[in-house]
């Protein structure tokens, strides 16, 4: 049976006769392939040499690049990108690109060619953050956006190989300066983290959530530990989540963050692991002019302190997409 494949992929058959994959015309493959997606492309690229030749062809990737693309090459130095193939671009952009002092990244989603973005805590208005007795800053390989990120990029065989060979896709390593740390809250009484990006967003359906976690984690004996000895005062009053956009648009919900309810098997089932609190939805409909979202959460009531809370990061990705999220729970 492999045997009948491998001829019928090059093109030729036990008996000797008949046409086979390698006989189709690359114009006619790169039609199919219009309608596939990357990792598709990237897999049947190893067909044959039509198929390849096919799955190299500018007409193929543009198509899966976003309109405004260029957009996002802007944020690179220029010799990273010039004179790249379309194909070497959608590689490219799959990879986070920094921006705003490495406290923000951006990227193509892998299957979809849509984009993605994540906001560091670095990079959102914290009240209080510079003060130690409420806030610290701890370092982790726990980024929900590194690790996802991380893990699409090396899904790609047909990428990894070329990786071996040129470091167009990976550049030199740029430092990461807002995905590396988490801000820690220790304890206090006026809690508010805000937000802005100003980005040209294709025009799609996005959503943006908080990514927190309740709890300080550590690893003791290379085991994940957690310490609940600062997490209070979440589950007295909600939280509350808003969005805004420059042109109307906006979002509004209430959230405990702390369940007061003991679940017998898995305890306080919102502490100890990442959640993803979604604040709403909101739809651009061109790239141009640029979209301005404002965002926020907040827990103001001075009544009660509150404290052992971990906040990561912001993302805004295309709405159907956030089920393929990996890792952690949203809410």
């Amino acid at each position: 049976m492999g045997a009948s494949l491998s001829n019928l992929a090059d093109g030729s058959s036990g008996l000797g006769s008949g046409p086979g994959l390698g006989d189709i015309p690359e114009s006619c493959v790169a039609c199919v392939f219009l309608n596939l997606t990357p990792p598709e492309i990237c897999n049947l690229a190893r067909l044959n040499r039509a198929f390849r030749g096919a799955a190299s062809s500018d007409s193929v990737w543009e198509s899966k690049l976003p309109a405004n693309y260029q957009d996002l090459l802007d944020l690179l130095p220029p010799e990273r990108y010039k004179s790249l193939s379309k194909k070497d671009i959608f590689a490219l952009l799959s990879r986070p690109v920094l921006f705003d002092d490495g406290t923000k990244e951006v990227w193509l989603d892998r299957v979809t060619g849509r984009v993605c973005m994540a906001i560091s805590a670095r990079g959102l208005a914290i009240t209080g953050i510079e003060d130690r007795r409420y806030w610290n800053w701890i370092p982790t390989e726990e980024s929900r956006f590194y690790s996802s990120v991380s893990l699409m990029c090396n899904d790609w065989e047909f990428y990894r190989e070329r990786r071996k060979r040129s470091r167009v896709f990976l550049g030199k390593q740029e430092e990461r300066k807002g995905f590396n740390l988490v801000a820690y809250l220790q304890q206090i009484w006026w809690f508010e983290v805000d937000g802005v990006i100003k980005f040209p967003f294709p025009a799609d359906s996005y959503t943006l959530s908080f990514r927190l976690h309740l709890g300080r984690f550590s690893k003791r004996l290379g085991r994940r530990v957690c310490s609940f000895e600062h997490t209070h005062g979440w589950g007295i009053k909600p939280v509350r989540f808003e969005l805004f956009t420059t042109d109307g648009q906006q979002a509004l919900c209430e959230c405990c963050l702390d369940d007061t309810e003991h679940d017998e098997i898995n305890g306080y089932h919102k502490r100890g692991c990442w959640i993803d609190y979604k604040v709403g939805e909101f739809i651009v409909t061109d790239s141009d002019p640029v979209t301005e979202v404002r965002f926020s959460m907040k827990q103001i009531d001075c009544t009660h302190s509150k404290g052992g809370l971990c906040v990561d990061s912001v993302f805004i990705i295309p709405s159907d997409l956030k089920d393929r999220k990996r890792g952690g729970v949203l809410k």
